[in-house]
């Protein structure tokens, strides 16, 4: 006989037993309340729903206090997590791929975004004559940090084009007013960056844009399907112990996913810190329409989505098998289907 939610629930209210199930409404005691979760540039747009869900107190609301530790890059918020000095990352999809190669078990629980929003764009300064993926052999690009997802998404266009990693430099400038001023000073030949670091280059002209993830069609155009990008994911230790905190995180997320898709620039712009604007409300704005297709509507991860993080990493990551990779352990949508249920609408 097969028991429905209302059965289950009937029954232990029948009996007095008290049940776990995450998609209730009402709110669960947390194994964990208390959550650090590690971040390379938070004030990126290809982060904004970890930003909305601290500032519309969605993480508060699920019985968390959350703080988050901003870092330059994706690799450094990672390695404060498998450090033990966070317990979750806000980073991108396919660091799980990674680190699974290298035997240590990370799982992505609800996602952030659904294409990479990642930017490749040429120095109109020290490359006024860019013509093919070929002249950037020998030059300096910039990315957010080494070994981040700025720095994946370069090599992959790279061997696309024929060419390796270690034909270029790559110098990490952040993603914010640093990576800006190494762009107009000429301290970088190109750079992977994200917006509003991206469209505060454009707007003066000083770049040439040669790659663009900040749609669904780019994505599947670079990569060859849908693509997943930033997320929630921690050890596999970390959600066996704590399954209820991970759905706390995950309902906060989704919420944060659907009051994005809901709202107009302008509402945005209003609620994050004025440091995210860079200087420029209007700019921002427009960078906020850009990206907007870029994140995700409801925090589920696409079908085809880790295989083809997978074929993408496979493609430059020196010596990793994707045979050895089994994708159903990098990530579960089973968190952010359960908050789906939790919260329907924005």
């Amino acid at each position: 006989m097969t028991l429905t939610r209302r059965h289950m629930l009937k029954l232990a209210g029948a009996s007095g037993l008290a049940m776990s199930l995450p998609s209730v409404g009402r709110a669960q005691e947390l194994e964990k309340k208390d959550i650090t979760i590690a971040v390379g540039g938070k004030a990126l747009i290809y982060y904004l729903p970890l930003s909305i869900a601290e500032l519309k107190g969605f993480f508060k609301d699920e019985g968390l206090n959350v703080k988050v530790a901003d870092f330059a890059g994706g690799s450094k918020a990672l390695q404060a997590v498998v450090g033990g000095s966070a317990d979750v990352v806000s980073g991108a999809f396919e660091h799980t791929i990674n680190l699974q190669a290298k035997g240590q078990f990370y799982r992505a629980f609800v996602q952030q975004g659904r294409a990479p929003a990642i930017v490749l764009a040429v120095s109109r300064k020290t490359m006024p004559d860019y013509k093919s993926p070929a002249d950037l052999k020998g030059k300096k690009i910039g990315v957010t940090a080494p070994g981040s997802s700025t720095n994946m998404m370069v090599n992959f266009f790279l061997e696309q084009n024929g060419l390796k990693p270690s034909d270029v430099s790559f110098i990490g400038v952040g993603a914010g007013a640093g990576a800006v001023t190494a762009m107009r000073t000429g301290q970088v030949d190109a750079m992977a960056n994200l917006d509003p670091v991206i469209g505060t280059l454009a707007k003066e002209d000083a770049i040439q844009v040669i790659a663009d993830t900040r749609t669904v069609a780019d994505t599947r155009k670079i990569f060859g399907g849908n693509m997943p990008s930033a997320c929630l994911y921690a050890s596999q230790e970390f959600l066996d112990k704590n399954p209820k905190t991970a759905q706390a995180l995950a309902n906060a997320i989704v919420r944060a996913d659907k009051w994005i898709q809901a709202n107009d620039a302008e509402t945005i712009a209003k609620t994050v810190p004025a440091a995210y604007l860079l200087g420029d409300v209007e700019l921002y704005k427009q960078c906020l329409d850009a990206n907007k297709e870029s994140l995700s509507p409801n925090g589920l991860v696409d079908e085809d989505g880790p295989a083809t993080a997978l074929n993408a990493l496979a493609a430059f990551v020196p010596n990793l098998d994707a045979s050895k990779i089994d994708t159903s352990k990098i990530f579960t949508n089973e968190f952010a289907d359960n908050a789906n249920k939790k919260y329907p609408h924005a």
